[in-house]
């Protein structure tokens, strides 16, 4: 019962606005951190996810040198999250692989996602997240494009906003179809660099262009028209900014201690404080592979062993002296 007080008051500070002194009612806080240390040791997680939504919504944040996957509902339940090093194939399975198949993914189309989606939910479809895109183009092209390629091309995309019904998705692809017939060319220029080699002459323009390209291609622009499903990660946008404030309120914790504050931060939120406590797990130390050890016996080579003519030894009688 002890231990189950300390953990509560342990995550009630941890998730809330106090400090460990207004948390302890004491001047530094020192025996609050010295009674709940044990508490860092603990993970907390979710229950299964067991209801299928229409749509599912899921983006990665930056903790450090982690980066934490997170899946949200459409209803804005958060349904698993998942550690990564970066955003590839194999760690947005392991996010998809905790929750069923809805009808629509929405993402910002980080790297490896295409392929996780394929493995993990074949059926269901992508909608790719319209405020990160015009986000991408604008990255390429600025927000004062000097060309009329550009002006043109940007324009295009930032009034993709404004598409709501079929008639208007079609109007827009006869557009960048005639964007295409104008300015295509320009995506193809090369000239010579001051390296001495050949480059494209309209870089920024070119990417700009394929990314366009790359996802009318793949039919993920329009998904929300069909199918009724959001068609940007507002949601999760706002949940970062959450997790980013609760950070700030925190500054100064290792990056241990960040990432254990986030997974409360986030089981707190989907469950009452009273499960969340019991579905808490120790964290299970990461396994170091065992040193190896040759059955062949071959001689030391140099920088590995101790060797009396490196000058290593005592020396006696009068070596060294004069």
């Amino acid at each position: 019962m002890t231990r189950r007080e300390q953990l509560r008051e342990f995550v009630s500070w941890l998730i809330g606005k106090a400090t460990q002194a207004e948390a302890d009612g004491t001047a530094s806080g020192r025996s609050f951190r010295r009674r709940t240390a044990w508490c860092w040791d603990l993970s907390p997680r979710l229950g299964p996810a067991e209801t299928i939504y229409h749509a599912v919504l899921v983006d990665g944040i930056w903790i450090g040198t982690w980066c934490l996957l997170i899946a949200l509902s459409d209803t804005g339940r958060v349904l698993a999250w998942q550690w990564c090093a970066r955003e590839t194939t194999a760690a947005w399975t392991a996010l998809l692989d905790q929750v069923p198949a809805p009808g629509i993914l929405v993402s910002d189309g980080g790297s490896g996602l295409p392929s996780a989606l394929r493995q993990a939910w074949p059926e269901t479809k992508h909608q790719r997240c319209l405020f990160h895109l015009q986000m991408n183009i604008t990255r390429h092209l600025t927000r004062n494009p000097r060309t009329n390629a550009g002006r043109a091309l940007r324009r295009l995309v930032m009034d993709l906003s404004d598409i709501l019904d079929e008639q208007a998705a079609i109007n827009w692809q006869l557009r960048l179809e005639q964007w295409w017939q104008t300015f295509g060319h320009l995506t193809r220029e090369r000239t010579l660099l001051k390296n001495g080699r050949f480059g494209f002459t309209h870089d920024r323009l070119r990417k700009a262009w394929l990314l366009v390209r790359l996802v009318v291609r793949n039919d993920v622009l329009f998904t929300h028209i069909t199918y009724g499903n959001p068609r940007t990660t507002s949601a999760l946008e706002s949940l970062n900014a959450r997790i980013r404030d609760l950070l700030r309120r925190h500054r100064g914790m290792t990056e241990e201690h960040r990432r254990r504050a986030v997974e409360w931060f986030l089981a707190t939120r989907e469950l009452p404080l009273e499960q969340a406590l019991d579905l808490a797990q120790p964290i299970t130390p990461e396994t170091r592979p065992e040193p190896r050890h040759d059955d062949q016996i071959t001689p030391t080579l140099y920088g590995q062993g101790l060797d009396a003519t490196e000058g290593l030894w005592a020396r006696s009688g009068w070596a060294g002296r004069g």
